[in-house]
């Protein structure tokens, strides 16, 4: 993907280069009624250029890290839930039988048959 960027870059400086050399020529701007600025066509095309790829880049840059920053917390915050917790203290077991519950039956919407005395 660099060596694209690269060749567009590349070939976006040769068309402005040639554009620049065949179009040398002072031209005015009116900025205000009273304000003329005289310049030649080339820098009025960069100019022009900048103004428009310089805030997109910096929006492109700014959304870029905003989304890097929000990745990371996210990263963070799973990594966190993934880890095992510490070991708590144990409970102390009881001894007595009489807490211990029967052992649960195999289909508990019937009742097991009841065992002749």
């Amino acid at each position: 993907m660099q060596i694209v960027r690269t060749i567009v870059w590349a070939l976006l400086l040769f068309s402005l280069l040639a554009f620049s050399f065949f179009n040398w020529k002072p031209v005015e701007v009116q900025i205000w009624s009273n304000l003329v600025l005289e310049t030649k066509l080339p820098a009025l095309v960069i100019v022009a250029f900048l103004l428009g790829l310089v805030p997109m880049w910096l929006l492109h840059r700014a959304s870029k890290w905003r989304a890097a920053r929000r990745i990371s917390a996210l990263e963070a915050a799973t990594n966190r839930l993934a880890t095992p917790a510490p070991a708590s203290a144990p409970t102390p077991a009881t001894d007595s039988p009489a807490e211990e519950s029967a052992p649960e039956p195999d289909n508990p919407v019937e009742p097991e048959p009841s065992k002749p005395a």
